[in-house]
């Protein structure tokens, strides 16, 4: 040991008789020859120092050898090449800088770059939704808070040249961080400007009509549309998860007379409704009873043309039979006709000799007097008198 090399009693240098570590002396004195003397302290720390160099190898108390120093710079230059390894949270993206300047970016994991100066690295999160509300200020829902509105953002003309008052909503996460820090100065203040110009382009296209009434999903989806391909131009590493119209309304001043408008235009519709109904009803009625008479039509005069062609096919055959045979021919009409006649009036038989009336049993009188009482009387009375 290095105290061992000095020839003396102690560690901290040789002493006068073995009077103690803190100087020579009999019976423990110090150099100045009183006992019991307290030590001097920046002779100790002196003394200290010059034992831990000792100890160092390739040094005698002189200073640092090559040996040691190479030591001392190896392991510098280790720790510092390990404090490059970083790691990239689930929710994050890692953006390499070397020397200030923007060169990659590293998705969620463990990585290594270049220790600090040479290269560092910004985490920002990803994941987190980020609001943006345009024409309306302070509406985040807690209890009491009244929204202010901002009629520069929310006032636009429409497609019809009517003015229109609408609020409306945008959510964005970071989709590139590298882009979104290098690319943009104030995010924020470029994401609600883009957005209020989309939708100014928009409500520019659109009747008030329909921006008021059924097209609000349509002015949403194509807004988002158009606002994501705005600022992918811009390579703002941004992406739009939502857009919501909050309020879509005509200007204050002018609300009531408008309401009006469309009371007229709901009553308009309604009674125009109802006119087609009835007319859907009428019309289908009106041409089924036409169908009918246009058949009943046909009908007839199929029938009268199939009777007249039986008639005149009837008139053939008999005029044929009559040039066969007339007397036949002749009789044969006579005695049609004759049934014709004779068959709707009353009748009353005669034998061939005149000796008196055949019994005869009238089933049609019969049937007339059930119906018709009075009608028995007369009968009787006609029978009486041509008996």
């Amino acid at each position: 040991m290095a105290w061992n090399q000095q020839g003396g009693g102690g560690p901290w240098g040789s002493g006068g008789g073995g009077g103690g570590p803190w100087g020579s002396g009999g019976g423990g004195r110090g150099n100045n020859g009183r006992g019991n003397q307290p030590p001097d302290l920046e002779e100790v720390l002196r003394k200290g120092q010059e034992r831990f160099k000792s100890m160092i190898p390739g040094g005698s108390g002189g200073g640092l050898g090559s040996k040691g120093i190479a030591i001392l710079v190896l392991l510098a230059l280790a720790i510092w090449l390990l404090s490059g390894f970083y790691r990239v949270g689930t929710d994050e993206q890692g953006v390499v800088m070397r020397f200030g300047e923007y060169t990659t970016t590293t998705p969620p994991g463990l990585h290594y770059h270049l220790p600090y100066p040479v290269e560092t690295v910004l985490l920002p999160k990803v994941t987190r939704e980020n609001r943006v509300e345009i024409g309306l200020r302070g509406s985040t829902g807690r209890p009491g808070e009244v929204a202010r509105d901002v009629l520069e953002e929310s006032l636009m003309l429409t497609g019809d040249e009517n003015i229109i008052d609408i609020d409306f909503s945008l959510v964005w996460v970071i989709k590139d961080a590298g882009e979104y820090l290098f690319n943009l100065r104030d995010p924020r203040s470029a994401v609600t400007r883009a957005a209020e110009s989309v939708m100014r382009e928009v409500i520019g296209q659109t009747p008030i009509q329909v921006a008021l009434t059924e097209g609000r999903q349509a002015i949403e989806e194509r807004a988002k549309s158009m606002l994501q391909a705005l600022l992918d131009e811009y390579k703002s590493g941004i992406q739009i998860r939502r857009l919501q119209l909050l309020k879509v309304d005509p200007p204050a001043e002018v609300v009531d007379a408008f309401n009006d408008v469309q009371r007229a235009e709901t009553d308009k519709v309604r009674l125009r409704n109802e006119a087609e109904a009835y007319r859907n009803s009428v019309i289908p009625a009106a041409r089924g009873n036409a169908e009918q008479l246009v058949q009943q039509a046909e009908a007839y005069k199929e029938e009268i043309v199939n009777r007249a062609q039986g008639d005149a096919s009837r008139f053939d055959q008999i005029y044929k039979a009559y040039k066969v045979d007339k007397d036949v021919t002749t009789k044969r009409i006579y005695l049609e006709t004759m049934e014709d006649v004779l068959a709707s009036v009353n009748k009353i038989i005669i034998d061939k000799d005149g000796q008196g009336v055949v019994p005869y049993l009238p089933l049609p009188e019969l049937n007339a007097n059930r119906s018709d009482p009075g009608r028995s009387t007369s009968g009787a009375s006609t029978a009486q008198g041509s008996k």
